[in-house]
This record gives structure tokens, sequence and C-alpha cells, in this order.
């Protein structure tokens, strides 16, 4: 093992991204020599019982159908390994990382906001009116909240599936004492207001203390908003929530140059 690899890391992204999925940020932060935080605010697993296999059903059945996560992606592939699309019928994704997911088990054609969020979704041209038209979306309890009222506001009949629960987790010990034994500079990537909440909520006062230190990358206005009301000073708003977003700014931590940014949707 090089010298330069058993060098601690002189910085670290804190991610509350749900268990098992921090990978993307810890292979980006390590690039620019960070290293990785994990406060899961939760586990997910997928919804599979009759109750959520009817609504399920009945949502892919719809003539518009909204996957709102690759969380809820991964779900349906779960559950409907294979898929096509029906006449007429229009996918969405909250974005392209989702939309790719969606390819996999046979949705061709997907089609997702520049702003890969709730915000940027409802944005679309394609989502501003519907004559009572059923509009199958595809989700968890709590996730999303802002789509359905949104949807049915423009004459939308929704359709919910949860096809998915986010089980709470209490924040690991060993991450809390590495988050407090550090002085140096932490980059929080911020993709999720509730992760956040829930996150500070579960947290020590010390420890929540040094995460309010941390430079917040948030994926939306929204967010960083409330980042500021949660009394995090140091906020900028990213391109959007993906990693790659997320982090675009990090190197300067490091003294290198910005991570190359993926081409944005067309």
């Amino acid at each position: 093992m090089s010298r330069e690899l058993r060098q601690p890391p002189g910085w670290y992204v804190i991610s509350l991204r749900p268990s098992g999925d921090h990978e993307e940020l810890r292979r980006i932060a390590a690039q620019y020599g960070g290293g990785l935080i994990e406060l899961s605010p939760w586990s997910v697993r997928t919804q599979d019982d009759s109750a959520s296999r009817r609504a399920l059903s009945d949502a892919l059945a719809a003539p518009h159908v909204l996957v709102t996560s690759p969380a809820a992606a991964r779900a349906l592939r779960d559950l409907q390994p294979s898929l096509s699309t029906r006449a007429g019928q229009r996918w969405y994704a909250v974005g392209a990382g989702t939309a790719a997911l969606l390819h996999e088990i046979g949705i061709a054609e997907v089609l997702w906001p520049r702003r890969m969020d709730s915000e940027g979704l409802l944005a679309l041209a394609e989502l501003q009116h519907f004559d009572n038209e059923a509009f199958g979306l595809l989700t968890a309890a709590g996730g999303r909240g802002v789509l359905a009222p949104a949807l049915q506001a423009r004459g939308a009949r929704v359709l919910r599936a949860d096809i998915y629960v986010r089980e709470p987790a209490a924040p690991s010990r060993f991450e809390i004492a590495r988050l407090l034994g550090f002085d140096g500079p932490l980059w929080l990537a911020l993709s999720s207001g509730e992760a956040l909440e829930h996150v500070l909520a579960q947290l020590p006062e010390a420890a929540g203390a040094r995460l309010r230190r941390a430079h917040v990358s948030a994926a939306s206005a929204r967010l960083a908003e409330l980042a500021r009301s949660l009394g995090f000073d140091e906020v900028e708003v990213a391109a959007g929530p993906r990693a790659q977003d997320l982090l675009a700014g990090c190197a300067a931590l490091a003294g290198g140059d910005t991570p190359e940014r993926a081409p944005p949707a067309s």
C-alpha cells in the first residue's frame, strides 16, 4: 500500500443517504483526498404484500406513471423485474438515475427534468394539466409529499403505490465519534430535508453543533433555506441531487479541479 493511501483524509463528506447507498459519494470524495462519514437516517426495504401489489397494479395501468426516486425504481424492479410501456402510456422519473434503472427493466422512454427534484418535475410542461386522468405515483409513505397534492390540483386522479418503506435507524456511534473527533473541513451533501431533520433530532448536542459547522451543498434552493433555518451558516445551492452535483465544488478542499459533471438531461 502506498504512503498516500495510508494518509488520513484531509476532509470529510457527510452523507445522509440510506444505509448501503453511500458508495458514489465515497468514490468522488476519495478522488480528492476526502473520506466519508455515514449518518444514515434510515434503511430502505421493498414493500411486498398484497395491498402494495394491488396498488402497484392499479398505478401501472394508468396512462401516466411517475417514479419518485432510485429507491422506488429498485423496489419496482424487485416486484416487477420486467415491464413494458402500454400503448399511449407516459413514464416520468425524478432524475437521470431513476430513469436509468427504469430502462434496465424495459421502460425505454422516460421523461425527467433538468432540475432533478419535486419542483423540477412539477415544472415539466407535460405535467401542467389533466382532465381527471389516472396518474400512477410509485413512492414510499412520506416521500415526495408535495407531488400528489400538486398533481391533484391540476386535475389528475392520483393512484399512489407505496412500494418501499424507510425504516428509521439511529446514527452509528462510531460515525458520531468520527464526526466529533475531526476538526478539519466537513462537506454536507444535502438532498433530503426529511433526512437532515431526522439526523439532527438523533444526534447528541455536541455532534449536532459540529455538524452545523459543515459547508452545505444543497440540491435545491428549498433545501438550502431549510439548512439555514436549522442553523447552518455556510450553504450553497448545487446543480442538482446527484453525487457529482453535490460534490462539484469539493475539490477546493484538496486544491484540485472540480469533478467532471455529467451532461444535463435533455
